[in-house]
């Protein structure tokens, strides 16, 4: 025996009759003469009546005051059309609570024929109160952003803008709505915006404030402006549509120019201050040469003043090549250490005509703060092995190189295969100003300084990438 629960729908009548009291939109029948003569638990939770107080009723009850006296003609031009009305059609439309109180609702119309009682037509209502509430609530959120919005379908007419928009581009929004999006853009990119237009509509997805800078919008006046342009697109039952966000970005381009002329007037400066650094290092420079010239006898004065003109000219070769780089924050080691070891080798000459130099280093970027102590650093220690690695007739090679050590830290090596340095030289106590100089520029660059007596003899700094 069938359960309870299910029943055995022989009779097609009731079925439908029991398909329309379970639909969850509100069903109302009316006849010729526009009278109630069916409606479902919904349509009493919509409207307030009950179902006793609906039918018989003119349908007119359920509308508006001020859309009663039109309704009937409406309603029997409708019938003689006899045709369906989808869902939607006609947004604008609204129904009476019995409390009096108005509601938005989408209304579908179905004609019903009938062989004796001519057309009935059955109404599909369904509130939509919370859906324009939302709208509404959309609207406000668009009207009060603080930029430009503007909404368009995937034709490219203007569906809405917002105040600021308004103000943007000078027109008022009835000028702008349903016009082509073009109109807000420069005449020169007309021809291939829809192009791209339709590309984005292909593969829709947002896209990013600050992605495409250089955007321009185009005045009522005719006046172009830089604009930043934020797109976002929207599926709906009609079809794509896309909103945009629209900044003008004027105040920020002239910012951005008027930064990039004070860079440009600081490099000027910075460039100067460093050719006239690297000029009165020269100037010192002549004038230690000036001074040795007198020093005719005085062989230890004139090799302390060489070694001081040394020192001096490492300062200064690290201004002359900030000087001509377009960095002046920084210094271009590797090349620092090929102009430092042939100014070296030529003040050095006749010695160095024994003595090979090979040079390997990465283009490695120190910054200023640490380039001038391993400059100097570095001239000390390829004096010390010039001066003294090969004495008499002995030839060798003086190796350098400069490579990174870790993500944070560099590696030096200055290292020689001549004949080593005396066992009995102590070399953290040592009278020479050179190797002082090594001891104190090592600690002033927080370096790890390790040195290796002979075969080969080296020294090796690692030292932090920046201070």
């Amino acid at each position: 025996m069938p359960s309870s629960r299910f029943r055995n729908f022989s009779n097609p009548e009731e079925m439908v009759n029991l398909a329309v009291e379970a639909s969850p939109n509100g069903m109302v029948m009316v006849n010729g003469e526009g009278k109630i003569v069916l409606v479902n638990s919904a349509s009493e939770k919509v409207f307030g009546y009950s179902r006793q107080e609906l039918i018989g009723q003119p349908i007119e009850m359920l509308l508006p005051g001020r859309f009663r006296a039109n309704h009937p003609e409406l309603r029997l031009t409708y019938v003689k059309e006899s045709k369906s009305r989808p869902m939607g059609h006609g947004r604008d439309l609204y129904g009476l609570h019995k409390n009096g109180k108005e509601f938005p609702v989408e209304v579908g119309l179905n004609p019903v024929e009938t062989l004796n009682d001519g057309t009935f037509v059955l109404a599909v209502i369904i509130d939509i109160s919370e859906r324009r509430q939302a709208e509404k609530m959309i609207n406000l959120a668009v009207e009060a952003a603080p930029n430009g919005m503007v909404m368009t379908d995937h034709s490219g007419k203007i569906l809405l803008v917002n105040s600021t928009t308004e103000e943007l581009f000078g027109y008022l929004r009835q000028d702008m709505i349903g016009q082509p999006i073009e109109m807000l853009i420069p005449t020169s990119h007309h021809s291939h915006h829809p192009e791209l237009r339709k590309n984005f509509l292909k593969n829709p997805s947002k896209r990013a404030m600050g992605h495409g800078r250089d955007l321009h919008g185009v005045h009522k006046s005719g006046k172009e402006f830089p604009v930043e342009v934020g797109l976002n697109p929207i599926q709906t039952p009609e079809g794509i549509i896309v909103l945009a966000s629209v900044i003008d970005i004027t105040a920020r381009k002239q910012q951005e120019e008027q930064l990039i002329a004070a860079l440009k007037e600081k490099d000027l400066l910075l460039s100067e201050i460093h050719h006239r650094v690297k000029n009165n290092l020269q100037i010192i420079d002549s004038l230690l040469g000036m001074q040795s010239e007198t020093l005719h006898d005085d062989t230890a004065a004139i090799k302390v003043l060489t070694e001081s003109q040394n020192r001096v000219k490492s300062m200064a070769l690290i201004h002359q090549i900030l000087y001509q780089s377009q960095d002046f924050s920084q210094v271009d080691f590797s090349a620092f250490i090929h102009s430092l070891v042939n100014n070296l080798l030529v003040s050095y000459t006749p010695e160095t005509s024994r003595i090979k130099t090979k040079i390997d280093t990465d283009k490695i970027l120190i910054p200023i703060n640490i380039s001038i102590p391993l400059g100097l650093l570095l001239n000390e220690l390829c004096t010390n092995a010039i001066k003294y690695a090969f004495p008499g007739n002995h030839s060798g090679t003086i190796r350098i190189s400069l490579k990174d050590h870790s993500a944070s830290k560099l590696l030096m090596r200055i290292s020689d295969n001549g004949i080593g340095i005396a066992k009995d030289l102590d070399i953290e106590d040592t009278p020479t100003l050179g190797l002082q100089l090594v001891q104190l520029l090592s600690e002033q660059i927080n370096a790890e300084l390790t040195i290796h007596r002979r075969n080969p003899t080296s020294f090796t700094l690692i030292f932090p990438k920046d201070l």
